[in-house]
């Protein structure tokens, strides 16, 4: 991989990050659907690995689900449109998330057993600091969510070590907290929690693509999206988040104020334990929707909208490649 610095550089870990229906899927999508000497020549990435924490949300709703069906209280949500009971579970999902990054190159293949993810699961949310990691429902739980597991599973990249050295791993998430809330936002809401509890390992590699839209805009996408049922629910392009949701957590986000509040122009500083590290950040206008057109089949795509597209995402991307942005 080149020295930072240098134009010829690979961005090695990009954070995809921005409120839910912003356009980060649609992104990933595009990004995906590149050749590898335009994705090198244009976007400074190598082949993409992707990860996401959304079918970790999806999981944990299917729990509660099942836990409710039967008669027990249930541990992440009171209701299928309900926020987290326990916003200390945005963290659980950020350390499953960098579980996933750091077992690429090193597992070959990724265990479908129902109660091995739920001990997973639950091992993170320890970490977190959210309850005493024990999950009731017992054999009836774990048997229910063998979809689930499997699931996630198959979705999970399997990636062998030399491959993965020429590679760009791609990480989506969204936060926010409350409509009206001011930044600094309190633990565990926002990112101003969600990016230190990657780690210094991710965070050391780390650019950001900051996909802008407005939270008023990022819930009517969001019902315009949003396809009832099992194949939506589980779909990354086509899931729906509850209203509640979208009003409790996704109100508002703090990267602009995590930009503004930066010592270094054109980062994000993240502490994470006794190490500040400062993230190249660049922005990609999507308050007009420019990516929902990436949905659909790519023999479909309008190729104006993509050639507009792609020159205003590689411009995006060479500001994080720049000297300036990474030095």
């Amino acid at each position: 991989r080149a020295a930072v610095g240098t134009w010829n550089m690979v961005i090695d870990i990009l954070l995809l990050l921005a409120l839910p229906a912003s356009g980060k899927s649609e992104v990933r999508r595009y990004l995906a659907s590149l050749s590898p000497e335009v994705a090198q020549d244009d976007f400074h990435l190598g082949p993409t690995i992707q990860v996401d924490d959304y079918p970790y949300v999806h999981l944990m709703r299917r729990v509660s689900q099942e836990q409710r069906h039967l008669g027990i209280e249930p541990a992440f949500f009171t209701g299928d449109d309900e926020p987290f009971r326990e916003p200390g579970d945005w963290l659980t999902l950020i350390h499953l998330l960098a579980e996933d990054v750091a077992g690429l190159g090193t597992i070959r293949e990724h265990s479908a057993s129902p109660q091995a993810l739920l001990d997973r699961l639950m091992t993170a949310r320890t970490r977190s600091g959210v309850g005493d990691g024990t999950l009731t429902g017992g054999a009836a739980l774990a048997g229910s969510l063998a979809p689930e597991a499997a699931a996630i599973a198959a979705g999970l990249p399997v990636i062998a070590p030399a491959r993965l050295a020429e590679a760009t791993i791609v990480v989506e998430f969204a936060r926010g907290g409350p409509v009206g809330a001011v930044p600094p936002l309190p633990r565990p809401l926002g990112y101003l929690a969600a990016l230190p509890a990657l780690g210094t390992t991710i965070l050391e590699r780390a650019s950001i693509l900051w996909v802008v839209t407005d939270a008023e805009e990022s819930r009517r996408r969001n019902r315009e999206r949003t396809r009832p049922g099992p194949k939506g629910d589980a779909s990354i392009l086509y899931h729906g988040v509850p209203e509640a949701v979208m009003a409790h957590d996704y109100g508002m986000d703090d990267l602009e104020w995590l930009t503004e509040t930066s010592p270094v122009s054109g980062t994000i500083a993240v502490d994470a334990g006794d190490e500040t590290c400062l993230l190249p950040v660049a922005r990609f206008d999507n308050r007009t929707d420019r990516t929902s057109f990436l949905r659909d089949d790519p023999a479909n795509w309008p190729l104006e909208s993509v050639a507009a597209l792609h020159r205003d995402l590689s411009a995006a991307f060479n500001a994080l490649a720049a000297p300036e942005a990474t030095g």
